[in-house]
């Protein structure tokens, strides 16, 4: 089948729905569907486009072969996305992309449109096209964007009328609605009454897996063997709540062996940073995103991941990092509420440690309570869940089984 996606992020962005996306359109090349998708220029999570990109119009590239066409259109990029800043984000992107689904028109139909949200509108981008050229419409939620803009009360209170009837309109429309946890499949049936299609985030298990050198490892990365590496990698954000991090580093720099590491980049990096500046703080240190080349022994290094997420985010978003902890058989310490999908994924399977959110003389006690205890047989866990439920090929054959 013919594909087109029609998504804001892409790759060569390491995090986040991009990630997926992008992987997503080089395995569907790379498996005999010619995939086309309408897309920006890398800029997340940094929220800065990135070299070669910066300074371009609109621009096409060709990989596969020439299976996988990009194009890659202009948009307006925040370096500090409040609100209204990220709607005018979007809403710019639509635009600059509105004009290359038009072209779009004048080559062969594609015979799936994939219209991945956020942001929730692209969707209309979808329409649009199936109205000139057909083809069926899958409508795939990674985040429940607009309830979590409420909850973070990021935008007036009377924008999200607008903004959700916006949405069941296109809901009512599409062929196939997916998306990656029970939990937020839940809450959309709430708002249609549609049959939905699980369609999770996945991991390569083959290329990230449990190494045998380990502990070896830290010494690669300039740590000691008895250190005890706290490694949270990501998006640094509003909803990760990472300053109670530093100051959870502060209150435990007594026990020399304990190492913070917070990798990744975002609109609150360097405000953590000078957080832990004035406090002079020396057992937390804050890193780059870490290539592909290397991210294998990055992870397999850390002894601890965190997957922090505030209470009420808890199960309106499923952390991509997650999958990737799972396959190398990390140790995850996940704040989450009881009765949503990352509290009970994780405890179901024993595979992680999971408190309460936002309590950050919880998650001390818990770094702690892990430095003194084994919990090698989570870990254990943790891959096999990974081997079982989150192999990229097995979830990416069932979707184009699904729609075609």
């Amino acid at each position: 089948m013919r594909v087109l996606v029609l998504g804001i992020n892409c790759f060569p962005e390491l995090t986040g729905i991009g990630k997926y996306t992008g992987e997503m359109v080089n395995w569907l090349a790379e498996n005999g569907h010619p995939t086309t998708i309408v897309t920006s220029f890398p800029y997340y999570p940094n929220w800065n486009v990135q070299a070669p990109y910066a300074g371009k119009f609109y621009k096409k590239e060709l990989y596969q072969h020439g299976k996988l066409e990009v194009y890659r259109c202009p948009m307006y990029v925040p370096s500090n996305p409040s609100g209204l800043k990220r709607m005018i984000h979007e809403g710019t992107f639509l635009l600059s992309a509105f004009f290359v689904v038009i072209r779009l028109l004048f080559k062969p139909k594609h015979d799936v449109i994939f219209s991945i949200a956020p942001p929730f509108h692209l969707g209309f981008l979808a329409l649009f096209y199936r109205v000139f050229k057909g083809g069926r419409i899958v409508y795939h939620i990674q985040d429940l964007q607009i309830e979590a803009a409420k909850e973070l009360k990021m935008l007036k209170p009377w924008m999200f009328k607008l903004l959700f009837g916006m949405e069941h309109f296109l809901l009512k429309r599409v062929n196939f609605i997916s998306s990656i946890s029970d939990g937020m499949m839940g809450k959309i049936r709430k708002k249609i009454n549609k049959h939905l299609l699980f369609f999770p985030n996945w991991v390569d298990t083959d290329r990230f897996s449990p190494m045998d050198n380990r502990v070896n490892l830290k010494l690669k990365f300039g740590y000691g063997l008895q250190d005890t590496v706290i490694l949270y990698s990501g998006s640094i954000g509003e909803k990760q709540g990472l300053d109670s991090l530093v100051r959870i580093a502060e209150q435990l720099k007594t026990n020399s062996l304990i190492k913070f590491i917070i990798c990744g980049t975002g609109p609150y990096k360097d405000e953590l940073m000078n957080m832990a500046n004035e406090k002079q703080l020396e057992n937390i240190s804050f890193l780059p995103l870490q290539g592909n080349d290397v991210f294998n022994e990055f992870l397999n290094m850390a002894d601890v991941h965190l997957v922090l997420q505030k209470g009420n985010a808890s199960d309106l978003v499923m952390p991509s990092k997650l999958t990737t902890i799972l396959s190398v058989g990390g140790l995850a310490l996940v704040t989450a509420n009881a009765g949503t999908t990352l509290h009970d994924v994780i405890d179901k399977y024993k595979m992680g440690i999971v408190i309460m959110p936002e309590n950050e003389a919880i998650l001390a006690d818990a770094i702690v309570k892990i430095t003194e205890n084994n919990f090698d047989h989570f870990r254990t866990n943790a891959r096999q869940y990974a081997v079982q439920y989150l192999n990229k090929d097995n979830i990416l054959h069932k979707m184009t089984t699904d729609v075609n």
